[in-house]
């Protein structure tokens, strides 16, 4: 029996962070994380954000929720 990929949300929060030109160690101090748990937000090694935290890196990046995080189906949401 072939087992589907299940559906997940993809964190692009490098590329933003790229494109304002901030660093990770800038934004854990701004959005009051460690740079740890920044470091692991940044490279999707999370299962979920606080709402607050989501809330200040769109404040301090100026971004909406959906330029850092992308919804990708499994193959079989996609036919």
């Amino acid at each position: 029996m072939r087992q589907s990929k299940t559906s997940m949300i993809i964190l692009r929060l490098d590329r933003v962070m790229a494109d304002r030109k901030i660093s990770l160690t800038e934004l854990a101090e701004k959005v009051g994380i460690t740079n740890a748990n920044m470091s692991n937000l940044k490279t999707g090694k999370v299962s979920a954000v606080r709402l607050s935290t989501l809330n200040a890196i769109c404040k301090i990046l100026h971004c909406q929720p959906g330029d850092i995080l992308e919804y990708r189906p499994n193959e079989e949401e996609e036919l």
